[in-house]
Formats: C-alpha cells, sequence, structure tokens
C-alpha cells in the first residue's frame, strides 16, 4: 500500500461522499425551491461535511489503532504505511478546512460543525468503550449533517429534515451494533463494552435488526403525512427491502464474516435511502 494509498484508506472516501451529499439532501428537503440561489453554501457545506468525516475516521483510527493491531492489521496505521503523528496531522488540516468552510457559510454551521465535533470527540475518547450510548453517538454524527443542509440555506432546521433524521439515527445504529459483532474479538481484548461483547453476538445481532426494523417501520410516515412526494416510494422501498433482508440475514447467521457482509451491504442500503429522500422533494 503506497502513502497516498494509506491516507485515503483513512479518510474513507465513501463515507465521506455521503456525508458531504447527506448535507445537500438536508438542504433540499428544508427548500428545495431555493437551491438554486443557495450554492455557495451548498459547496461549502459539502466541503465541511466531507472534511469533517474524514478528519473523525482518521482521528477514529488512530484511537484504534492497538484494537485494529488484531481486528484490521491492514489498515494504514497498524500495517505502519501512516505513522500515529502523521494521521494526526492530516486529520488537524482536515479538521481546519471543514471549520474554515462552515464559517464562510454561516454562524448557525460553525456552531453544528462544532457541535459535531464535539460529540466525535466525546465519542472516540469516552463514548467508545461505553457499548450502546457510543452506538448512539456515531449516529448523532452521521445525522447531523442533514440538519447542517437546512441550517446552510434556511438557518433554521425544518420539521421534515428532523423527521428524516431520526430515520438515519435508527438505521445508522443498527450498522454500529453490527459493527461490534465484526470487532468483538478485539473490543473485549480491549475492554469496549459493545453490546456483542456484553450480552453476546445473538443478542446484539437481535438489536441491530431491531432498529433497522425500525426504520422501516417510519419509512412510509413521510408519504402518509404529504410531506413527499410519490417519487420517494420506489427508493425508498429498495431501502426497506435491504435492511429487512439484512435483519433477517444477520439474525439467522451472527458470526463474524456475515456481519462484515451485513455491515457493508447496510452501507449500499444506506445510498438508495438518500437518493429516496432526494426524489421525494422532487415535483
Amino acid at each position: 500500500m503506497n502513502r497516498v494509498g494509506g491516507y485515503l484508506r483513512l479518510m474513507r472516501p465513501v463515507n465521506c461522499l455521503m456525508m458531504g451529499f447527506a448535507v445537500i439532501v438536508g438542504a433540499a428537503l428544508a427548500s428545495s425551491k431555493t437551491l438554486g440561489n443557495s450554492s455557495l453554501n451548498l459547496v461549502f457545506g459539502f466541503v465541511t461535511g466531507f472534511t469533517l468525516t474524514a478528519a473523525s475516521m482518521t482521528i477514529n483510527d488512530y484511537y484504534d489503532r492497538e484494537i485494529d493491531k488484531i481486528n484490521e492489521p491492514s489498515r494504514p496505521i497498524p500495517s505502519g504505511t501512516i505513522k500515529p503523528k502523521e494521521a494526526l496531522v492530516f486529520a488537524a488540516i482536515l479538521t481546519a478546512v471543514g471549520f474554515v468552510a462552515a464559517y464562510l457559510t454561516n454562524v448557525f454551521c460553525l456552531f453544528a460543525a462544532m457541535l459535531a465535533w464535539m460529540i466525535f470527540t466525546v465519542y472516540t475518547t469516552v463514548g467508545k468503550r461505553s457499548g450502546l450510548p457510543g452506538n448512539f453517538l456515531v449516529s448523532m454524527c452521521v445525522a447531523i449533517p442533514f440538519i447542517y443542509g437546512s441550517l446552510a440555506i434556511t438557518s433554521m432546521v425544518s420539521l421534515n429534515v428532523l423527521f428524516f433524521v431520526s430515520m438515519v439515527f435508527l438505521s445508522n445504529t443498527g450498522r454500529e451494533i453490527t459493527k461490534g459483532i465484526v470487532d468483538v474479538q478485539g473490543d473485549r481484548a480491549q475492554g469496549v463494552k459493545t453490546l456483542a461483547v456484553h450480552y453476546g453476538e445473538k443478542k446484539a445481532a437481535i438489536a441491530a435488526a431491531s432498529f433497522y426494523s425500525s426504520a422501516v417501520l417510519l419509512s412510509p410516515v413521510p408519504w402518509l403525512l404529504g410531506i413527499v412526494s410519490p417519487w420517494f416510494l420506489p427508493l425508498v422501498a429498495v431501502t426497506d427491502f435491504g435492511l429487512v433482508r439484512s435483519s433477517v440475514m444477520l439474525v439467522k447467521d451472527y458470526s463474524r464474516e456475515n456481519a462484515r457482509k451485513i455491515k457493508k451491504n447496510v452501507l449500499f442500503w444506506f445510498v438508495f435511502g438518500l437518493l429516496a429522500f432526494v426524489a421525494g422533494v422532487l415535483d
């Protein structure tokens, strides 16, 4: 692995793109008709979402470097491709870029960016070992970009954005619990109290499936309330099918290998969920 590839792996570009895109989705949900008049703020918002996510992923790998020696020895830091201090410098640069972009948007966005950063810092330094509370903290970080997008173009948070955020929060919490099944060996060695470590992989799989299912049950409500167009339904149906299928597969087979596969698949279903949100604001 070359150094450029190592830095890219630290960033997790797919996650960064999704968070940047989530900012735009949040803006579209808040006021789709004014997007054209707020293009610069949308660019700044995308940059903030992308760079702060990249920074958080990098810092996470820095703090997880001992656990990753067991769980993921090929990661850039435990493999020696990127030195720990180099990862911190890289994260600092990404953070600075994200905060500057937030400042150039508006003061509400700067506050939201700082809040997201503080939540992630609490997670990394304290919350990660707490298990389910730590999962909630991560889901809050994933949900904030939608709120950020609303703030970027309206300086307020609309009701429909808050509703979608709840769906994101639930489904991502399920994915975090699934990740705990994948990392159970290293987490147990490091004293990380995930649901899989504390209650076993089977109960963790049931808990993850419960969060996925809760998100699915909420999915028809936006259309029933009339806050999205019918274009929302086909794409969200794909997401629902994927989450239900992933839930059933996980409960049937909660092995580390299958949990790893489901964790990746769920990220793919999230993409369809984001597209559904976008389609839902189209006339």
